[in-house]
């Protein structure tokens, strides 16, 4: 009976998600009976000038489409439009298109429903599934600032749209890391490794070269575990594998496909 109430009892599980924005993850896997040790690989601030959101603020009224594809991007957007003296009644000829369902939960807090959210949570899934022509749509997309995907920018712009890209935010690396991961790492106590994004992929590699250079061992003895697609092609690209992948690209469906994994085992 414990078994079926704690599937991740007796397992310790690496959270790598940024800074503020693992809670609610790390409790789903505790509930499940998982040890959690969080090892933050992303720090999110402002990114290195406000100027072009704040123009593209300026001027809403010239948009169609408003696509925000991360909780970040609506928080920052959302304090420049407050910041310009402006509020959500200058989105009203704009209609507003999210990826994720955590980028949708974040959008109501602002008491604002998406008008498109496409039916996979990934950005790809958004142009496949677009519910008006691309053709002369002109479309605002506050992103961040570096490192991020591409694809969506150039599918859209194929299709006709003029896409207005602006740095919203920006996502680097810690300069530490937490003392209770890095003492789990080195002695090799960890089952499973979790990833959200491809960033956090290159960061964790990034803050923990150290240790791995002096036992590559460890990770050979860990489960991998990627939130979809794209971040399981970093991993398998800096890491050489995916063990476990979510099936829905949320943080529920990675939390469901550990468990699963785990059930298997």
């Amino acid at each position: 009976m414990n078994y079926n109430l704690s599937p991740l009892a007796g397992k310790t599980i690496l959270v790598t998600r940024s800074v503020g924005q693992s809670n609610q993850f790390s409790d789903r896997l505790t509930s499940a009976g998982a040890k959690v040790i969080e090892m933050p690989t992303l720090e999110i601030g402002p990114p290195t000038s406000w100027a072009a959101l704040d123009q593209a603020i300026l001027h809403l009224s010239t948009f169609q489409w408003l696509i925000l594809t991360s909780s970040n991007g609506v928080e920052y957007f959302f304090q420049r439009l407050a910041k310009s003296g402006q509020n959500q009644d200058a989105l009203s000829g704009v209609k507003i298109a999210v990826v994720g369902e955590k980028t949708a939960q974040s959008l109501q807090k602002e008491n604002i429903q998406a008008d498109f959210i496409p039916p996979n949570f990934v950005a790809d899934s958004l142009v496949e599934n677009f519910p008006e022509l691309l053709t002369g749509k002109r479309i605002l997309f506050p992103r961040v600032e570096s490192g991020g995907r591409e694809v969506l920018v150039k599918e859209l712009t194929a299709k006709g749209a003029e896409v207005i890209e602006v740095p919203a935010y920006e996502s680097c690396c810690p300069q530490n890391i937490p003392t209770a991961a890095e003492y789990a790492l080195v002695n090799n106590t960890i089952d499973i490794i979790t990833f959200a994004s491809s960033k956090t992929v290159l960061f964790f590699c990034q803050l923990t070269a150290p240790i791995f250079t002096y036992n590559p061992e460890i990770l050979a003895r860990v489960s991998i575990a990627s939130i979809g697609p794209q971040t399981s092609k970093t991993c398998r690209s800096i890491l050489g594998r995916v063990d476990i992948e979510a099936e829905e690209y949320t943080l529920e469906g990675l939390t469901n496909a550990i468990i699963k994994y785990v059930i298997k085992e």
